[in-house]
């Protein structure tokens, strides 16, 4: 069996910035083992499979694997496979054309719109499947264990540790200082025994600490994930969007703001976050940000 896959760095205006991200566009066949074997063996964040859509009206079924496990949704895989299809110009023959095209996932159906410059795709942004909710406050204590950090460097008057999500659990986190931000290091041990894989996805740590054209700085570590650090989190950072847009003070808003990540770890990334609320509640978020392709080949399966 021959699959064809590409791989591009999303978030980004440049190669080997932003978050990479495998696709295998031609997966029909493979059964959920492989599927992640063959994530384990890019051992990138996210490695998506392209089927096609159970509903021909839709553009695919796309099913997202971390090295660890398989994700009911997630935001650069997604934001990453609509600029690859997209830039295709078909999916098991069937043409990919206009400016919106529609994922079928575990958490539902994923929008996405396409954006183009001179004729040729260059981002793309998706509306999270399902709207903000939030769930369990956890410990300050917790994290600051998991990630290294005393007591000064959290934040709590606006909000405590708290989990949400627009499709995919995280622990939302927000810290004092651009320099506290920086500073953290996830224990794994600590991830392990207080936070494992069914409880949360990972920590999203942010600060509102303007820098360059970003407002918001963020790191993520989801080390029962495979992932000790992410370099940009979709589906993190539509859902902070949300909880950003829920904590102001207007009942009916469109709050917009750029969010830098990756810049601690050398693969910075911006992406361009959005939410509306309408009588005093969040209804939609969206993420995206540009890309470029890197790789592509194929994979002889036995």
């Amino acid at each position: 069996m021959k699959l064809e896959f590409t791989t591009v760095d999303v978030f980004t205006d440049r190669q080997f910035g932003g978050n990479p991200l495998a696709v295998i566009t031609n997966a029909q066949g493979l059964s959920t083992e492989r599927m992640q074997a063959i994530a384990a063996e890019f051992n990138l964040a996210e490695t998506t499979f392209v089927l096609p859509p159970k509903d021909p009206k839709h553009t695919a079924e796309v099913r997202i694997f971390t090295p660890k496990a398989e994700m009911p949704f997630a935001g650069h895989p997604n934001v990453g496979t609509a600029f690859v299809l997209s830039r295709a110009g078909t999916s098991y023959g069937k043409p990919v054309t206009g400016d919106r095209l529609v994922f079928e996932e575990k958490a539902g159906l994923v929008n996405m719109d396409i954006r183009r410059e001179g004729g040729a795709v260059v981002a793309t942004r998706l509306a999270a499947p399902v709207p903000l909710s939030f769930g369990e406050e956890i410990a300050p204590e917790i994290v600051q264990r998991a990630c290294s950090l005393d007591a000064a460097a959290l934040k709590l008057d606006v909000h405590r540790p708290i989990v949400a999500s627009c499709g995919a659990p995280l622990l939302f986190v927000e810290l004092a200082s651009r320099e506290a931000l920086r500073s953290a290091a996830p224990r794994l041990e600590v991830f392990a025994r207080e936070l494992p894989r069914d409880r949360i996805v990972g920590i999203h740590l942010y600060v509102q600490a303007p820098e360059g054209a970003v407002d918001v700085q963020t790191r993520m570590f989801a080390p029962e994930h495979g992932i000790p650090e992410d370099p940009a989190t979709g589906a993190a950072n539509v859902a902070l969007i949300g909880l950003l847009t829920h904590h102001r003070p207007e009942t009916d808003l469109t709050f917009d703001r750029t969010i830098g990540q990756g810049f601690d770890m050398g693969r910075p990334s911006v992406l361009e976050a959005s939410a509306e609320k309408k009588n005093g509640k969040v209804v939609a978020t969206y993420i995206g940000g540009r890309c470029v392709s890197m790789m592509s080949g194929t994979i002889e399966l036995a």
